[in-house]
């Protein structure tokens, strides 16, 4: 039986429940809802999410903010604890137990329904898998961990706090304090009180229990490897959507979200609508990328793909037709990197084109920074450093230098002469 009290809560032994669900509705007024295990919304998440609508949120934040709510509300499900009388000892143990637990392990819908004897050839390619959280051997990035990322309990922190800020606000419930404190040294005061106006803002550590997150170092896709993995697509469609991708620096999600208007072959562009503003904008693309997307576009109205102006762009390639979503594109790119045993992601290819970009002498940081949309032209100072491919590849030149070196000395200097006719002329008479 599980304690559950704070002091002598035995951590070890909590396994987070697989209760609730977090729906996709499909409805503009409600994008996600939250439910228990009896199928009922959760209210006071449903509250929140109407404000975050307000204040014009995307659905994909209210989606990623309910799996962090989700796994709260399983938490305390758990240990029969009311949302409203939570204090800070239990999210003390929630940010403890995320991380050091292992994440939940859930099953595959068709390894558990798959009868008994199909599961064996799952479990031999289960033991040839990489060990997780080891790094890959061609892309050389970590593999998924079986612990929580410290940017998921950051960004877990960071939601759960600010719901409670709101329903503090709001006065709900029987709400008294936030569970999820600042840190000790911003309980009073404001961030960056004694900052230096000639020196840049520091990021600080807003929440107690807010891990310290390392930046990222963006990785690119070898010219190389981008073709082999390029070479390993199965359909036009595929290629279009790569050669895309590489060319305009969209993100993966701004891509899918094109019409059949948006292409123009004569001008090279591609129109989008951006993730954060959800503002149209026109991207120049390579000639290869249009080329590929008439074959795929030939290929497709032939089999009775629907077609008009005011149509999307992708669709997918087995009927029923429907457009292509992140997930489908996500899964076929991770069945191309299977092929060559890599780990990119899509948003690798972002990168990529990035580093192309800021690469190039005649292409102004500001053209760049208004293609990438970014809001800052300081987001691009981390893309002219040299990347960790760079660096590897001039720390294996100067070994090899110095290898070389080794093995051909070159010869000792000889000791300079003095000239025989200086001599005589210093001394008197002739040198012998």
């Amino acid at each position: 039986m599980l304690d559950h009290s704070g002091p002598g809560r035995d951590l070890r032994s909590f396994a987070l429940p697989e209760s609730g669900r977090l729906l996709a509705t499909g409805d503009v007024w409600e994008p996600y809802r939250l439910v228990d295990q009896h199928g009922l919304r959760v209210e006071p998440v449903a509250v929140y999410f109407k404000d975050l609508l307000a204040a014009d949120t995307p659905a994909t934040t209210l989606r990623s903010y309910g799996n962090d709510l989700l796994r709260w509300w399983r938490f305390l499900w758990a240990l029969d604890i009311e949302w409203d009388r939570a204090v800070r000892e239990d999210a003390r143990d929630f940010m403890l137990w995320m991380q050091l637990a292992d994440k939940p392990v859930r099953v595959h819908w068709r390894r558990r329904d798959a009868p008994a004897g199909e599961g064996q050839p799952a479990l031999k390619a289960a033991t040839a898998a990489p060990v997780p959280g080891s790094p890959n051997s061609v892309t050389g990035k970590p593999t998924i961990g079986t612990k929580y990322a410290a940017s998921t309990r950051a960004h877990c922190e960071t939601v759960l706090r600010t719901f409670y800020d709101f329903h503090l606000a709001s006065n709900s419930g029987s709400l008294l304090i936030n569970p999820f404190p600042l840190d000790r040294s911003r309980r009073c005061g404001r961030a960056n009180a004694h900052h230096n106006p000639m020196e840049d803002f520091k990021a600080q550590r807003t929440g107690r229990y807010r891990p310290r997150v390392p930046e990222r170092i963006p990785r690119r896709i070898p010219d190389d490897k981008y073709t082999e993995v390029f070479a390993g697509l199965r359909s036009h469609r595929d290629r279009a959507l790569l050669a895309s991708w590489i060319s305009t620096g969209a993100r993966s999600e701004e891509l899918l979200t094109s019409r059949e208007r948006d292409a123009i072959p004569g001008q090279q562009l591609i129109g989008v609508i951006r993730k954060g503003t959800r503002v149209y904008q026109q991207l120049p693309a390579s000639p290869d990328a249009f080329v590929w997307m008439r074959l795929y576009q030939e290929e497709a109205w032939a089999n009775g793909v629907p077609r008009g102006r005011d149509r999307p762009l992708w669709w997918t390639l087995r009927r029923p037709w429907r457009p292509l979503n992140y997930h489908a594109a996500r899964a076929m790119f991770v069945r191309a990197n299977k092929l060559l045993g890599s780990n990119w992601t899509l948003h690798d290819l972002r990168h990529t084109a990035t580093f192309r970009m800021t690469q190039d002498p005649e292409l102004s940081m500001a053209y760049v920074q208004h293609i990438l949309g970014h809001k800052y032209q300081s987001t691009l100072q981390k893309y002219i450093n040299p990347s960790t491919d760079e660096v590897i590849e001039a720390g294996l030149a100067h070994h090899a230098r110095q290898e070389y070196k080794r093995a051909h000395p070159s010869p000792p200097p000889s000791t300079p002469a003095y000239n025989p006719e200086s001599l005589g002329i210093l001394f008197g008479g002739t040198p012998a």
